[in-house]
């Protein structure tokens, strides 16, 4: 029952990317914003946690129909001032909130998944009870197309893992309610204003994040996460998180923060806009330094290295990149010691790379045993502790190198689907990007994105993608033509 209806919530949400009229993408993301707290509260519903619930059905009820017209209300207000969803969606895109479900507590996305709903029901409703068309036609490229095989795909394969639950959730929690997300971030118009209030948003909270890391660091007390506070205990560093449950997102989220600071210093004309900008890139700097990120700082070189080759020649920005990276891994090489590392062998390695070497080789090896399907969505985990003999303490959920995550669990069929929808991302947002600050910033921001998966985990799990995807198609929708030579 729960692989029909994960099944038919991936279509429906799909159907809300690629259906052609408007009328019928607001039915398909009606009926997919119904199904998926259903689905949700079928597979928990017997959990110990919902005991409460179960045996206080009025109760149940009367919250359930309190929180409905709170989301009726934010619709309203949504309706009326469309600028405000984009601003409290990227807002609320950090901000995770840990709730016990299915008897393991889980970070949950609680303030975006509101605002999500309020805007689908604020976008729904006048498409439903006009009756006609309130936007122009739109015509999906390879990269809707691919978001929605991708998302479909996921649910489809979820009928052989060995861990049909962990699928289940992750289209419940991540797929469907960021493919609703994605959808509406496109339909908005992204004019220069619209875009300077959301980024203020997001640059005033990193700065506000940044603020609470050093209090942490000076400190030496962090907030959130045992597992980091335990190992700062026995460490000779101190690594921060802020409000983030991990450094490693806490680090993404300040390297493409970064990286679109500096897309406005190099594109902004207003000399008061350039050193506010500018001074809060150093301020940023210093927090991303406390966190010990080392995918963080991979993931923003790569962004600063494409704003640079969109600002300037391209070829000669990558020639100058390639020798900085050589030039600092000659210097590693030389004196890994100097740096914490040490290669004698592949114990030390595996550990200087805080484990992830064996992971990358369990997932390698689980991609090989079934090349061609892999094990199952939301399978990883399961297997990787089955096949490899890992304690409970070695599991995780990825392989922290993404496309080997998909290999594992979607196989070869999987892995073309994801090259594809990043060669579909790249075109579309890099196509012009040049001639735009805001365009190159989000491009830029998708490669050090994408780079910081190949190092740490979350692709399609991460809002992140799929908003600076939505912001990025609307911007490319937006921006006029190239003039023509002739």
């Amino acid at each position: 029952m729960n692989q029909a209806g994960m099944i038919v919530a991936a279509a429906l949400a799909a159907g809300a990317l690629l259906a052609p009229t408007s009328r019928a993408r607001a039915l398909a993301m009606l009926a997919a914003l119904v199904i998926t707290p259903v689905l949700l509260a079928a597979d928990v519903w017997d959990t110990p946690q919902l005991e409460p619930l179960r045996d206080r059905p009025a109760a149940a009820a009367a919250g359930a129909a309190i929180a409905l017209l709170a989301l009726c209300g934010a619709a309203w207000l949504f309706a009326r001032r469309r600028w405000l969803f984009a601003a409290l969606a990227v807002a609320a895109v950090p901000f995770r909130v840990p709730l016990e479900i299915g008897g393991t507590t889980a970070s949950l996305l609680v303030p975006l998944y509101a605002v999500i709903g309020a805007g689908g029901l604020a976008w729904i409703v006048p498409r439903l009870r006009r009756g006609a068309e309130l936007d122009p036609p739109r015509e999906n490229g390879w990269l809707e197309r691919l978001l929605a095989i991708s998302l479909v795909l996921y649910a489809l394969q979820a009928a052989y893992s060995g861990d049909a639950d962990k699928a289940l959730e992750q289209v419940v929690f991540f797929y469907v309610p960021f493919t609703i997300l994605f959808a509406l971030l496109r339909e908005l118009d992204w004019s220069p204003v619209l875009v300077r209030r959301c980024f203020t948003v997001v640059v005033v909270l990193a700065l506000i994040f940044t603020a609470i890391g050093f209090w942490e660091y000076f400190q030496r007390e962090l907030l959130l996460n045992p597992k980091v506070i335990a190992q700062n205990q026995f460490q000779a560093y101190f690594r921060v998180n802020s409000l983030f449950f991990d450094p490693n997102i806490y680090g993404r989220f300040l390297a493409l923060v970064m990286t679109g600071l500096a897309a406005v210093v190099l594109w902004s004309r207003a000399p008061r806009t350039l050193w506010l900008s500018a001074a809060a890139l150093a301020v940023l700097w210093a927090g991303l330094l406390l966190t010990l990120s080392r995918s963080s700082f991979a993931a923003l070189l790569a962004g600063l290295v494409v704003i640079a080759a969109l600002r300037w020649r391209p070829w000669k920005t990558l020639a100058a990149a390639g020798v900085a990276i050589a030039v600092g891994a000659a210097i590693v090489l030389a004196f890994p010691a100097k740096f914490n590392l040490d290669f004698s062998s592949d114990k030390a390695v595996d550990k200087a790379a805080s484990g992830r070497l064996e992971l990358v080789e369990g997932g390698v090896r689980l991609a090989r045993a079934r090349p061609v399907h892999g094990f199952g969505s939301g399978s990883f985990s399961f297997e990787y502790r089955r096949r490899e003999k890992a304690p409970g303490e070695r599991a995780t959920s990825a392989s922290h190198t993404i496309p080997i995550t998909v290999a594992a669990e979607q196989g070869v069929i999987g892995l073309a689907v994801y090259f594809a929808l990043l060669l579909a991302a790249l075109w579309r947002l890099l196509g012009g990007a040049s001639r735009s600050g805001a365009r190159a910033a989000v491009a830029a921001a998708f490669v050090a994105l994408v780079v910081h998966t190949w190092l740490y985990a979350a692709f399609l799990e991460d809002p992140l993608v799929w908003t600076l995807l939505g912001v990025g198609v609307a911007l490319a929708r937006r921006q006029p033509p190239e003039p023509d030579p002739g």
